[in-house]
């Protein structure tokens, strides 16, 4: 079975949806962290797979700059969430509904 670059895009698209899905249905910060990066890394399949299939390392190269950022965001994400989690008891987003401590 040879796998090519539909699979990749199919994969792709689901773990989008994933993410997506979980973005809109739940409302804990944390998990709604982790639902931004799942569709993060469905962006990164995509283009490492467009890259893969036309024989060019651009794409692969913008993964790594990609995953960089996303480690960066993460911290600062979390870092929000704890400070936020000090001071309101809570990681809910509905629980939020104010921007300044």
């Amino acid at each position: 079975m040879h796998i090519g670059l539909t699979h990749y895009v199919v994969a792709s698209g689901i773990l989008f949806a994933i993410g997506l899905a979980g973005i809109i249905l739940r409302r804990d910060l944390i998990v709604i962290l982790m639902c931004l990066e799942i569709m993060l890394n469905a962006a990164n399949l995509a283009l490492v797979a467009f890259s893969r299939f036309n024989a060019n390392l651009l794409g692969q190269v913008l993964v790594f700059f990609v995953i960089t950022v996303a480690a960066a965001e993460v911290a600062v994400g979390l870092a929000l969430i704890v400070a936020l989690y000090r001071v309101k008891h809570t990681t809910k987003a509905e629980d939020i509904t104010m921007l300044k401590f």
